[in-house]
């Protein structure tokens, strides 16, 4: 398992001080300590990503957002947060 922190402050907007992959799920720890998480299959791009691809999840933006360089996709933790999936379960 491969996982990524990332030093915080709190803001306003919800900040993510750890992500990780396991079996095409993802998670992610905000500054909160709660651990949220998601199918990856609800995005276009995370859906045809090898599990290899998958666990090379970082954090960008000081924990705002979660990147995956390889296949070149963003995702904002807010976004995560309100819901805004690319896919339907």
């Amino acid at each position: 398992m491969s996982s990524t922190t990332v030093n915080y402050s709190l803001k306003s907007e919800p900040v993510a001080i750890k992500a990780w992959v396991k079996d095409r799920t993802v998670f992610i720890e905000l500054t909160d300590f709660r651990i949220i998480s998601f199918p990856a299959d609800r995005f276009k791009i995370l859906r045809n990503a090898t599990d290899e691809q998958l666990q090379k999840v970082e954090l960008r933006l000081n924990g705002y957002a979660l990147r995956w360089e390889e296949l070149d996709e963003d995702i904002t933790v807010k976004g995560i947060l309100e819901g805004r999936f690319q896919l339907a379960i």
